[in-house]
């Protein structure tokens, strides 16, 4: 809801703590989404939103991918496209995965324009000398500089730390940088700050739920025939949602038709209407 309110074209968020159990639960109304799960054990993972009038592609740029968690999509710009990066540096992250990214990065500064995001963990980088104190930090600035990248935080993103970035590969690209308080129970802040080109609006070829044409009686009878007791017999939350989610999509094929959606994109759901937008300002 916070975004739709905000109107925000790209969501980035890092240190999701995703794995397969959330698939059901962090699609969001009007954004593609991006991820990049971690693997093996817990925490990190990054993601980024894309709002569904724009046009985004995943791209893999095939340098030893599974040793970091970032990601990469092109969006289509009338004067070019932009390549969006979302990367999640973990403070214990070793020399290897180090080398990975900057390659990554390498490839990625190559583009017309790149737009990078995210939280690296380098609190000891002083941004304004271009200064560091550890080793790992000083081969970050030298991947910053050698491709030729401008850091455009100004502001501490946790307690007195700069932690989270925001790299550009063209003077300008980026403006009107600010801090927007924490998301949820997160200890860093959000940064906010606009993309300073305009981008190829997509043309939808989404279908939307025709529920004027529904058959109900139809839906109702169907769905109270499945013997529900024994289908969840046993079943956790996780497992019993799912299943109930399978029948009730199944069921919604066969009783609701779909049309398809206008090209013209609103910045807001339709469910959010006036009375509701009041209650939330």
């Amino acid at each position: 809801m916070y975004a739709h309110l905000q109107g925000y074209d790209l969501i980035g968020i890092t240190e999701t703590w995703w794995d397969g159990s959330y698939d059901w639960s962090v699609g969001m109304e009007g954004y593609r989404l991006f991820r990049k799960d971690r693997q093996g054990r817990q925490g990190g993972g990054v993601t980024l939103y894309v709002n569904d009038h724009l046009e985004g592609m995943e791209l893999h740029l095939g340098m030893d991918e599974e040793l970091n968690e970032s990601l990469w999509v092109r969006i289509k710009g009338r004067a070019g496209d932009i390549i969006v990066g979302v990367c999640y540096r973990p403070p214990d992250q070793g020399d290897q995965a180090d080398e990975a990214l900057y390659r990554q990065i390498e490839a990625a500064s190559c583009s017309q324009a790149l737009v990078l995001m995210g939280a690296f963990n380098h609190p000891d980088i002083c941004w304004r000398d271009n200064t560091a104190g550890h080793k790992q930090s000083r081969k970050f600035l030298e991947c910053v500089d050698d491709n030729f990248l401008l850091q455009v935080t100004e502001e501490p993103t946790r307690r007195d730390a700069m932690l989270d970035l925001i790299l550009t590969n063209k003077e300008g690209l980026e403006g009107h940088v600010k801090l927007k308080g924490s998301l949820g129970c997160r200890d860093h802040e959000m940064v906010e700050f606009r993309i300073l080109r305009a981008a190829r609006r997509a043309h939808s070829k989404l279908t939307a739920l025709d529920f004027r044409r529904a058959d109900f009686g139809l839906l109702r009878d169907l769905l109270g025939r499945i013997p529900w007791d024994k289908a969840l017999e046993g079943r956790g939350a996780q497992d019993s949602w799912l299943i109930f989610k399978g029948h009730l999509l199944q069921a919604q094929e066969r009783c609701i038709p779909r049309k398809r959606k206008s090209s013209k994109t609103t910045k807001r759901p339709p469910w959010m209407n006036k009375e509701l937008l009041g209650k939330v300002k």
